[in-house]
């Protein structure tokens, strides 16, 4: 990427979205894919592998906060979290601002991705690298899962690619499976289930799948603008169906019991309910209840 150029997205193959490149900060080809930071005009910093977008400054919030505070506020309770990709850190900051969390396993497969964010992109996981409850581990998740005790985590949080390339075993009937095994009697499990204006594939085909092992299935929505294609959806898979609907009042008592009420950029307890309220064109790719 010379100064001042521009990237194109090759996410789709008949629309996208391209970023002016002020300058290129890392490009790099690990085992498992090719990694480019670069400084963005609108942005600020971001993180592409194989060509698509993961993560930008200017909105990584509204992401990372959706894909966190909302199962451990409707949980309540969890002390054991489990995070499945989340190399950039963002997820497992999160993580750690619930006081209630004694112990937060991330798992990563790509060393490179934990590397450049520590170097390029600092202020997205903070202090959390640091912190005494995390345990982050460079190594395959689908083998952590397999091996994992029952009944260990009270929740898992999956941050992956789409169902391509590296993040492909992470859609399957095996893992879900697994999940289900080591998730303690109320334990729940989330994960990006695309864009459904563009992928309804996605949020359809790992819904299914996630029906046959978990009692109550759906999915709830974020705005992040770098997704482009309109909602993102993020997946649910719970053993206790009333978890998703957790009273507004109870998750705004959690929350301001664990300090992160007014906190927040994006999510807001009214956010967080209504967030599972699904636009038609949504909800008919979900499994009947």
């Amino acid at each position: 990427m010379p100064t001042d150029s521009w990237i194109n997205e090759t996410l789709y193959p008949d629309w996208g979205q391209r970023f002016r490149v002020v300058r290129e900060l890392a490009r790099v080809q690990s085992e498992f894919q090719d990694i480019a930071i670069f400084e963005s005009a609108t942005h600020g910093r971001v993180m592409v592998l194989d060509g698509v977008i993961q993560i930008t400054e200017a909105d990584e919030f509204v992401y990372q906060e959706m894909l966190t505070h909302v199962p451990l506020l409707a949980h309540g309770a969890a002390e054991t979290v489990l995070i499945i990709g989340a190399g950039d850190g963002g997820v497992l900051r999160r993580v750690l601002q619930h006081p209630g969390v004694k112990r937060a396993v991330m798992v990563e497969i790509d060393g490179e991705v934990i590397r450049l964010a520590k170097e390029f992109l600092p202020g997205i996981a903070a202090g959390a690298w640091t912190d005494t409850r995390a345990e982050v581990i460079v190594g395959d998740g689908i083998d952590y899962v397999k091996r994992a005790a029952d009944g260990s985590f009270d929740a898992i949080i999956v941050d992956s690619t789409d169902p391509i390339g590296v993040g492909e075993a992470l859609f399957t009937d095996d893992f879900y499976r697994n999940c289900a095994r080591i998730l303690t009697a109320r334990g729940l499990v989330v994960n990006q289930c695309g864009v459904p204006f563009m992928q309804a594939d996605e949020l359809r085909d790992t819904s299914a799948r996630r029906r046959r092992f978990f009692p109550h299935v759906t999915a709830y929505v974020a705005a992040v603008p770098t997704y482009v294609g309109g909602f993102m959806t993020l997946g649910w898979a719970a053993k206790d169906p009333s978890l998703a609907a957790t009273p507004l009042e109870a998750i705004r008592a959690r929350a301001a019991e664990a300090g992160i009420l007014g906190t927040t950029q994006y999510w807001t307890p009214e956010i967080h309910i209504g967030a599972f309220n699904l636009p038609p064109y949504i909800a008919r790719h979900l499994p009947a209840a």
